[in-house]
């Protein structure tokens, strides 16, 4: 019994490290992202693409290898020979995959830029505000009478106690 207890608060450990936790994240984002993405390609760019292309559908393209053959059946109503589907080389289903593929690395390029680019601008006001920050309070620094020191204070002192005798 203890060798599953402490299994189970190994396993624990485990799950509560952040890199899991964030790579879990990560994944069921990137699901939920794919799902879109394929979503507006399959939906709102390839209708264009096939339109664009003389409403070829390229899923449909193929070529027979070997023609269907039709079941035949004597008088008894017995199957002599029974029906074979064609054999077909489906090159458009391969084309169709492939198109398919640039449309969803040209959308998750632009959404990668996209983002890079509003984390850069953040990135960059961030810095200026730091920056600002940074001059203010240096400006204050300069503007403000400096403080005398310890070394001062005591040299002063000394000295008033000698003028006061």
């Amino acid at each position: 019994m203890g060798k599953i207890s402490g299994t189970a608060g190994e396993f624990k450990k485990f799950i509560m490290r952040g890199n899991v936790v964030d790579m879990a994240v990560g994944v069921i984002v990137g699901g939920a992202f794919g799902k879109i993405v394929t979503s507006l390609v399959n939906d709102m760019l390839m209708p264009w693409v096939g339109y664009l292309m003389g409403d070829v559908n390229f899923t449909e393209l193929a070529y027979e290898i070997k023609p269907a053959v039709a079941e035949v059946v004597n008088e008894a109503g017995e199957i002599i020979t029974p029906a074979k589907d064609a054999i077909l080389f489906k090159y458009g289903n391969f084309i169709q995959t492939i198109i398919d593929f640039l449309l969803v690395a040209l959308c998750i390029f632009a959404f990668v830029k996209i983002v890079g680019g509003i984390r850069a601008r953040a990135e960059a006001k961030a810095k200026a505000e730091e920056e600002a920050k940074k001059a203010a309070e240096a400006a204050a620094a300069a503007a403000a009478p400096k403080a005398p020191t310890q070394e001062e204070l005591l040299t002063e002192i000394r000295d008033l106690l000698k003028a006061g005798k």
